[in-house]
């Protein structure tokens, strides 16, 4: 603390009344427009947490400097902070209503700070109207109890998600601005295809950048080797991408994505785990859908994993980001098809052949089946269409032989479906919204496991019936749907993956809005 605020600390032996009453008129007179730190204050009778001189408040005030010089490693507005200016008034106060407003700003950067940490910078759907994430925030009281506890650097450092994802982040992103400082990944491979035998300068670029990004050791080789191949399978394997061993131009424009758009998705990826800074369940089941994969997670292991096919990349069908419960799943189920693509899919075709779709079932009000022949489809619209469709539960339904349900209001859920072949696809955006599985049997049966001893035998003896049936899971399973371009593996490298929906382009425009930049090229 600085020599002035000590010489002229409130509440210590030397405070005289006029010096508490002018320092609670600041402090009342900065407060005013939040209730929240002002009840607290008034509980305290005003008393300082920062500008005090006792041995607490020297280690509340160090420990949050300290923080502040860590901000950007976190990918927070490190200028928003403005640790150099607050160091500054310090040393300027003086008088009594000097120190109450100290006091005041000195709480306000403080909470602005702890939030960013905690929950993020952002609004997600504020950003992207997808976006349908509850962001945990806590009450300005959650900060100011906890940095009056005894070890006020450990519980700053607590409101980061404590999660290992977040910590790989952290480093990788540390790691990438050492990188970009040292010049990069080099220049990039102007080819439109390249494979094995092949030789010359576009082969010497694809692997001199390999090298750069740690995929091959260092080599002399001309030629498209094994060596080679193995490495671009490698680095397909990273991005998701078909691992051919063949550099063809899908490949390539991911190994020529620059540095800085890997570091802006990290960053990008620390926001979003900010937003999910809470627990997500022992047992969880996640999707991330820029991979197209859904995953059951127990106590933070991947203990189940199989492909998905997402909505696809149009206004409308693409899949929005949240969390729900999964409370059951329905075996042989029936498509109760949503009436925007009733009106906007089924209408115009029975409105040009009555007849067509004849795998559905045209249901009115009251639940009964209705005769093609028995409707004028052309004298409808989109509005004021009567009718409801359904699909029976069969082979060859929507929804396949499960789904799974996690009830929203987005009618989102897991399901089966017969079109199997979608998922050899590299890039899988092929449904209405909904999350489509590979693997449903497998799923059922890895989520049926944890309350029935025969999980297979029990689910295909209802699946057998062809019956729908409701199975309710005894243990409600958390279900979250993410969107990640970048994630850190507990062992490996860094994967990346596309920004199929834009997304997270448009979150890094408005961290940068914010303030946030690449560390090592500022200036």
């Amino acid at each position: 603390m600085s020599a002035a605020l000590a010489a002229g600390c409130l509440f210590g032996p030397t405070g005289a009344s006029a010096q508490v009453t002018a320092y609670k008129l600041a402090v009342a007179e900065a407060m005013s427009s939040d209730k929240d730190v002002a009840a607290f204050y008034r509980a305290r009778d005003f008393a300082p947490i920062w500008v005090s001189s006792d041995p607490e408040a020297s280690a509340r005030r160090s420990a949050l400097l300290s923080a502040f010089e860590m901000a950007s490693a976190h990918g927070l507005p490190d200028g928003k902070y403005q640790a150099a200016k607050l160091r500054g008034l310090m040393e300027a106060a003086r008088s009594p209503r000097d120190r109450g407003r100290l006091e005041m700003e000195l709480t306000r950067t403080y909470l602005d700070f702890a939030t960013d940490l905690q929950t993020g910078i952002l609004t997600p759907s504020k950003v992207v109207a997808d976006i349908h994430r509850e962001v945990p925030l806590r009450d300005a009281s959650h900060y100011l109890d906890g940095i009056m506890g005894d070890n006020p650097s450990a519980f700053l450092r607590s409101l980061q998600p404590t999660n290992a994802e977040y910590a790989r982040l952290v480093k990788a992103k540390l790691d990438m601005e050492r990188r970009l400082a040292s010049g990069g990944w080099g220049p990039t491979v102007p080819a439109t295809k390249l494979e094995p035998g092949m030789e010359g300068r576009e082969v010497v670029l694809l692997r001199n950048r390999l090298i750069a990004m740690g995929y091959l050791p260092r080599t002399v080789s001309t030629r498209y080797d094994g060596a080679l191949q193995e490495a671009v399978q490698e680095f397909q394997r990273d991005h998701g991408l078909l691992t051919d061993g063949i550099a063809g131009s899908g490949t390539l424009a991911e190994i020529n994505v620059p540095l800085e758009k890997r570091l802006q998705s990290i960053v990008v990826a620390m926001e979003r785990e900010r937003w999910l800074n809470r627990p997500r369940g022992d047992r969880h089941v996640l999707v991330n859908l820029t991979d197209y994969h859904a995953r059951i997670v127990d106590f933070g292991k991947v203990t189940f994993k199989t492909r998905s096919v997402i909505g696809r990349n149009e206004d409308g069908r693409r899949s929005p980001e949240f969390s729900d419960v999964m409370e059951h799943m329905v075996v042989n189920p029936t498509w109760n098809i949503p009436r925007s693509i009733v009106t906007q899919e089924y209408l115009p075709q029975l409105q040009r052949n009555p007849y067509s779709n004849q795998h559905l079932n045209v249901v009115d009000r009251r639940g009964r089946i209705v005769p093609r022949n028995a409707v004028n489809f052309a004298a409808y619209n989109a509005s004021n269409f009567p009718f409801t469709m359904k699909q029976p539960p069969s082979e060859r339904n929507a929804l396949g032989l499960v789904k799974f349900m996690f009830p929203n209001v987005y009618n989102i859920y897991l399901h089966d479906t017969p079109s199997k072949d979608l998922f050899s696809r590299e890039e899988r955006d092929f449904s209405h919204g909904c999350i489509r599985l590979s693997d449903p049997f497998d799923f059922a049966y890895a989520l049926l496991a944890r309350q029935e001893s025969d999980p297979k035998g029990v689910f295909q003896r209802i699946l057998n019936t062809g019956r729908e049936t409701t199975v309710p899971l005894e243990t409600p399973v958390q279900v979250h749907l993410i969107y990640r371009t970048a994630v850190s593996p507990a062992k490996g490298r860094m994967n990346y993956r596309r920004d199929i929906y834009g997304r997270d382009a448009r979150i890094w425009e408005a961290l940068e809005r914010a303030g946030v930049s690449l560390y090592s090229v500022q200036g």
